[in-house]
C-alpha cells in the first residue's frame, strides 16, 4: 500500500506539472477562443486535482519510527553499552531519501549521473524544473490578469450590437481633455470627441476617448462602432488592438502597446522566477531538498495555494462574474505564486 502512495506521489507530481504548463501556454495564448476558456479550465482543474491527490498521498507516507527505535528499559546490557546516539536519536526514513552511505565508497553510476530517483542530480533537476514552471505560471498569469482586466462594458456592447472597426475624423472640438500622466511623463490623452465615421454616420459621439497626441479638430482615430446601434457611440483607445476587441477575443501579446506592455511583464516576472531556481536549487544539499519535496506539510500549503488560484480564475475562464474572494485570488495569483513559493523553501537554504 505505501509503494502505491509513493509513486501516486511521483505521478501526481509528473502530471500536474504538465497541466500547469499546458494551461499556462494556453491562456497565453487563449486570443483565437471565445469564452468559455475550456481548455486552461480543463487543465488548471487536472493540475490542481494532482496538487490535492499528492498533498493527501504525502500524508499517507510520512516518516515515521519503526519498531525499536525508541529505548525500553527492558533492553539488554550490551544495548546499554552502544553510544548514546543510538539510544536517543530516532531513525527517519524519507522514501527516495538519498543514501550515499549505504552504497559504499564508490556509488553506482547510475546514482553520479542522476539515473536512480534517489540520486542527488536527479533531486536538483526536479527541484529546479519545479521553480521554471513556478516562475512560467506566475508570468502567465500576471498576463492574463491584464488582458481579462481590460475588459469595458461598453466594448462588450457595442461587440454583442455586431461592431466593426472603421477609420474616423473628428469634427468637433474635443471637451473634457485630460492627461495620462506617468511620473511626470505624457503617455496619452483622454477626452469626449464627437467623430465622422468613414462610410458611416457623420456625427457618432466617443467617451472616454484615449489618443497618444492630443485630439484637435481633423484628427483621424480608428474608432469601433456598430452599425447596427450608433446611439452607442464609439470607442476610440489607441493603445489597444480593436481588431481584436470586435472579435471579442484578447491575445496575449497584441499588436497595441497594451500588447508590448505585457510581454515585458512577462519577461521580468519569468526572470524573476528564473534567478530563483539556481538559488533554491544549489544553495541546499540534495538531502534537504528531498526532504522538503516529500514534507507533507509544505506540500499541502502549496496544494491549497494550487487550488485556491485555480477557484479564483474559473469565473475569468467561464466569463461569469467573479465574487470580491475570487477577484481577490485571481488578482494576486501570480505574487502569491511566487510569495509562497519563497517562504516555504527559504528554509532549505544552507541545509545539507
Amino acid at each position: 500500500m505505501r509503494s502505491v502512495l509513493v509513486w501516486t506521489v511521483r505521478l501526481c507530481g509528473l502530471v500536474g506539472w504538465v497541466a500547469v504548463a499546458v494551461a499556462c501556454a494556453w491562456l497565453l495564448g487563449v486570443g483565437s477562443v471565445p469564452h468559455p476558456w475550456n481548455g486552461p479550465l480543463v487543465w488548471g482543474a487536472v493540475a490542481a486535482g494532482c496538487a490535492v491527490v499528492r498533498a493527501g498521498a504525502l500524508w499517507g507516507v510520512r516518516p515515521s519510527r519503526r519498531p525499536g527505535d525508541s529505548v525500553s528499559l527492558t533492553k539488554s546490557c550490551d544495548d546499554l553499552n552502544k553510544p548514546r546516539e543510538h539510544l536517543t536519536k530516532p531513525r527517519e526514513e524519507w522514501y527516495d531519501q538519498p543514501r550515499p552511505e549505504l552504497l559504499g565508497s564508490r556509488p553506482p553510476l547510475g546514482y553520479v549521473l542522476g539515473t536512480r530517483l534517489d540520486s542527488p542530480a536527479w533531486i536538483r533537476t526536479r527541484t529546479c524544473a519545479v521553480w521554471l514552471i513556478v516562475s512560467f505560471a506566475s508570468g502567465a498569469l500576471f498576463v492574463g490578469l491584464i488582458a481579462t482586466g481590460s475588459r469595458d462594458d461598453r466594448v462588450d456592447s457595442l461587440r454583442d450590437a455586431g461592431a466593426k472597426v472603421s477609420a474616423a475624423t473628428v469634427v468637433e472640438r474635443p471637451g473634457s481633455v485630460r492627461k495620462d500622466l506617468s511620473e511626470d511623463v505624457v503617455r496619452g490623452y483622454s477626452a469626449r470627441l464627437v467623430v465622422a465615421v468613414s462610410g458611416g454616420p457623420e456625427r457618432l459621439a466617443v467617451k472616454g476617448a484615449y489618443t497618444h497626441d492630443k485630439p484637435r479638430v481633423g484628427t483621424e482615430v480608428e474608432v469601433l462602432w456598430a452599425p447596427s446601434a450608433p446611439e452607442l457611440g464609439g470607442y476610440v483607445h489607441e493603445r489597444k488592438d480593436l481588431n481584436t476587441l470586435a472579435e471579442g477575443h484578447w491575445s496575449a501579446f497584441s499588436d497595441g502597446e497594451d500588447g508590448r506592455d505585457s510581454l515585458i511583464a512577462f519577461v521580468l516576472v519569468v526572470v524573476v522566477g528564473c534567478v530563483l531556481a539556481p538559488v533554491f536549487t544549489f544553495t541546499a544539499g540534495s538531502r534537504t531538498l528531498q526532504e522538503s519535496a516529500w514534507a507533507p506539510g509544505v506540500q499541502t500549503v502549496r496544494a491549497l495555494l494550487t487550488a485556491v488560484v485555480f477557484l479564483g480564475w474559473r469565473p475569468l475562464l467561464l466569463g461569469d462574474e467573479a465574487s470580491p474572494p475570487e477577484e481577490l485570488f485571481a488578482a494576486g495569483g501570480f505574487i502569491l505564486v511566487l510569495l509562497v513559493y519563497v517562504f516555504s523553501s527559504v528554509g532549505t537554504i544552507g541545509g545539507e
